[in-house]
């Protein structure tokens, strides 16, 4: 412990982080840097400057960092149309690979030798800022509390704090029962009843939306155009990344959409049920998937669909630093230089449905494809050698005695 001179904290200034900062200042002996990050949670992050100085530290850091996080971590993985295990758009995971970058790049500024975060032992996110940290400066010292100290529930927690007289806020109101995380791309929520599978989540559990059987009763239309894969602007108004995924939020909320109940694998090892609100998120990935569909070849989507699910895996192991990530988001984003052009989709009770797609550079044909009279675009003779050519092997082996009836 000798060797800490000081240490970067990814700090919010809640219980946990606010107990980490004094245990290191008593545990490490070291000067203590204080990281706050504005991801677009949804609570004031300046608080977090008094409580810091209020403990001593001397260089605090509070950082908006919305837009970067939209325009350089969650639009490229939108681009692939990224799900994690079928369901879960990964609004947790994304933001880790920010987090980490930004600790090294304070530890970088100020000379600090270690990092340290309030992330468990049991769950994903120490091993998403810990591979981060270390692709980024392979030689910093990380320190993770929960795997050291003996401070294993909410009372020692409070104890602590009151021993060593923590700044801690006491709130009359009842303290919500689940373990919250919230960025600009989703909150999610675990712990309390949802610990028990068979167990409905609470109503008023979520935070963004209204339930879908109390949206409005008149759909909602929205157009949203694309340059390159990313969205630019919505109704035709030109918007800022960040601007797209708070109004995108906005808007679907009201209608009842994103609210997603799963059992997830973690990294770990173990399954954790959680519930998560990502109401722009749904409406991106549906309306991405739109306008790829008229603008993406056959066999590059194809392809980027192969390819997504170990996309996804990266993203969730905490592996967005990687050589392999940084490879897959290459070809990834060679394959949306088209992708251009506007979707209008309709947003009513909890569903989103893609109702029109246009595009300058789209490879639908409509005198292909239509059913009147083609005027010879197409011969449809050609079809019969087409089908043949195909069937050949199976032919072969029909007649070779291996017909699967």
């Amino acid at each position: 412990m000798a060797d800490v001179k000081k240490v970067v904290l990814a700090y919010s200034g809640g219980l946990d982080t606010s107990v980490i900062l004094k245990w290191l200042q008593d545990t490490y002996n070291c000067e203590v840097v204080t990281f706050t990050a504005d991801l677009g949670q949804g609570e004031e992050v300046e608080p977090a400057r008094a409580k810091a100085q209020a403990m001593g530290v001397k260089e605090i850091y509070i950082d908006d960092l919305r837009e970067e996080f939209v325009r350089d971590f969650v639009f490229p993985m939108f681009r692939a149309n990224t799900v994690y295990e079928g369901e879960y758009l990964l609004g947790t995971s994304i933001a880790r690979p920010l987090i980490a970058k930004r600790l090294i790049e304070i530890a970088n500024e100020t000379g600090a030798d270690a990092i340290s975060h309030g992330a468990t032992g049991k769950g994903n996110d120490q091993v998403r800022f810990e591979l981060g940290a270390y692709a980024l400066k392979p030689g910093v010292k990380v320190i993770a509390p929960w795997r050291e100290w003996d401070l294993l529930s909410r009372e020692k927690l409070m104890d602590y704090a009151e021993k060593h007289g923590i700044p801690i806020e006491r709130h009359g109101k009842k303290k919500s029962p689940y373990s919250m995380d919230a960025n600009l791309l989703h909150i999610s929520y675990e712990g309390g009843v949802l610990e028990d599978t068979w167990t409905e989540h609470e109503e008023d559990m979520w935070k963004w939306s209204v339930s879908p059987e109390n949206a409005p009763d008149q759909a909602t239309y929205i157009e949203l155009t694309y340059r390159n894969g990313d969205i630019v602007a919505i109704d035709g108004v030109e918007k800022s990344p960040a601007t797209v995924l708070a109004d995108l939020n906005r808007i679907g909320g009201a209608n009842g959409i994103g609210r997603l109940d799963i059992v997830e694998n973690r990294y770990v090892g173990m399954k954790s049920r959680g519930c998560y609100e990502t109401p722009g998120g749904t409406i991106m990935l549906k309306a991405h998937r739109a306008i790829e569909s008229i603008t993406l070849d056959r066999e590059v989507a194809h392809l980027k669909d192969e390819l997504m699910p170990k996309y996804a895996s990266l993203i969730y192991t905490g592996y967005w630093w990687s050589p392999e990530r940084v490879m897959l988001q290459q070809m990834i984003d060679a394959s949306q230089v088209n992708v251009n052009g506007v979707v209008r989709l309709k947003l009513y009770k909890g569903n989103v449905t893609v109702v029109g797609r246009k595009s300058d550079d789209s490879l639908f044909d409509a005198n292909i494809a239509t059913f009147e009279e083609d005027g010879g675009a197409y011969n449809q003779a050609d079809a019969a050698g087409f089908i043949k050519l195909n069937a050949l092997r199976m032919r072969i082996a029909a007649n070779k005695g291996r017909s699967l009836l």
